[in-house]
């Protein structure tokens, strides 16, 4: 038995018991994965795991009241005890209306998830070619000068199955799996001492870069914060590099998710329908990408997904929308539940992209003369109702429209809801990325260093 016909009767065998312990409606979700890691360290193997399972969820509605209960154990006395027990839990739980499946006709109809290309169907790496892959990335950035040591490299492969079937007739699945490489390189000794790092994770492992090209790439901007040291403080421009800009705009993200909306916890809660970014901003949610890890043809609730405009020319379109954040909102569903097998579904995004720039990443750091290129984020303090932002930041103080000396121990703050007003987009939108953001210029914002 393939294991989506395996799954897909795991989920059939909770509804079922459900239904017998008194549920009014029941969805349910069956997953099995598996995944190897390989960490190296001076040459020789460090570390080696290997784990998989199965894990199977059941979700029931009885009355206006839900209940989520998991397992690892598959037995038919395990399944009939949890549906047994999540229709004890539901009856107990406060009412809320908000609350059920989608009717029939809101299902997704294409289900079939191969012409996203998910899976890699090549042959499984050996944990000898995932060790030879870290091997490869070390001795790339240890030939990098200046580089002291390599504090680990690693790559791991993982694969995973998922079945989603529920009361309302809905019932399909897919696969996934990833490729991952990393490598983190140390400069210095002592208090001098300084760490950065490069990494990549792909679907198909033919999408990976070579394993040089990554430890290449950590070493030489471990070498570049050599001499780190305080910047100035002061109100500057900053440049959010593109390997932290998404984080940027996940604060945005966060901000239009219809759970935190719906609570009155958004300090965008007021802005549908407004100016949120710069005029000539989109912001494209597209799960339906090829070969992108999180692409998905159905969401957690079984409807269809679509590609949509969270921000268009700047302006707010919508909330990330589940069933119940929906009904909470009066609004129809954005098809973005996500979900877990121990957890009911939540609003989620996948495969987002901002607008890029026309300029390079070098060009907007000539135009802002003074200030920080930020390549490393710690820490954090945002107050999701006022959009209040601090954060601790690493990474390169600017004079003159040139990179002067490398930053580390200093604080950034300013507010998202103006930040984001002033962003300049630089044109280094990355691939291969769940969040595509390029380099962000925010102009005005605080600096405390020195």
């Amino acid at each position: 038995m393939s294991e989506y016909h395996r799954l897909e009767a795991l989920a059939q065998q909770l509804l079922a018991a459900a239904r017998k312990a008194g549920a009014d409606q029941a969805d349910a979700v069956a997953l099995e994965a598996a995944a190897v890691s390989v960490d190296v360290r001076a040459g020789h193997l460090e570390h080696a795991e290997r784990a998989e399972g199965v894990e199977i969820g059941l979700r029931v509605l009885v009355g206006g009241r839900q209940a989520c209960v998991s397992a690892s154990d598959r037995s038919a006395r395990t399944i009939e005890e949890m549906a047994a027990r999540a229709v004890a839990m539901a009856r107990e739980a406060p009412v809320d209306d908000t609350l059920g499946l989608a009717e029939p006709e809101q299902l997704a109809r294409d289900i079939d998830s191969t012409r996203l290309d998910l899976y890699d169907h090549d042959a499984e790496p050996t944990p000898e070619h995932l060790q030879d892959l870290a091997l490869r990335a070390e001795a790339a950035a240890l030939a990098v000068e200046g580089v002291s040591t390599i504090e680990s490299a690693g790559a791991s492969h993982s694969q995973r199955h998922m079945w989603l079937a529920a009361s309302n007739g809905f019932s399909a699945g897919y696969g996934r799996s990833g490729h991952s490489l990393s490598a983190v390189a140390i400069t210095g000794e002592g208090l001098g001492m300084e760490r950065d790092w490069a990494g990549e994770s792909r679907v198909h492992a033919t999408d990976l870069p070579a394993p040089e090209e990554i430890g290449r790439l950590a070493g030489e901007r471990t070498v570049a914060r050599r001499g780190a040291r305080k910047p100035p403080t002061g109100a500057f421009p900053i440049l959010y590099d593109e390997r932290v800009a998404s984080g940027l705009i996940g604060h945005l993200v966060a901000a239009v998710n219809g759970a935190s909306v719906a609570r009155g916890a958004s300090w965008l809660r007021d802005a549908l329908g407004e100016q949120v970014l710069p005029r000539g901003f989109d912001l494209r949610e597209d799960p339906h990408r090829p070969r992108y890890g999180s692409s998905r043809l159905f969401d957690g609730e079984g409807l269809a997904t679509a590609p949509r405009l969270i921000v268009a020319d700047g302006v707010l379109q919508g909330w990330t929308l589940d069933l119940a954040t929906a009904r909470k909102l009066g609004m129809d569903s954005t098809a973005n539940a996500m979900r877990g097998a121990g957890s009911p579904p939540s609003p989620g995004v996948t495969n987002l992209e901002l607008t890029a720039g026309d300029k390079t990443r070098d060009e907007l750091i000539r135009q802002m003369g003074r200030g920080l290129v930020v390549t490393s984020m710690l820490g954090a303090s945002i107050n999701s109702t006022t959009g209040d932002y601090s954060r601790g930041a690493g990474g390169f103080w600017v004079e003159n429209g040139e990179i002067a000396y490398a930053v580390n121990e200093c604080t950034i703050a300013g507010n998202l809801r103006d930040m984001l007003l002033r962003l300049t987009a630089a044109c280094d939108l990355p691939d291969w990325r769940a969040m595509r953001v390029p380099s962000l210029l925010v102009e005005g914002m605080t600096v405390a260093g020195e």
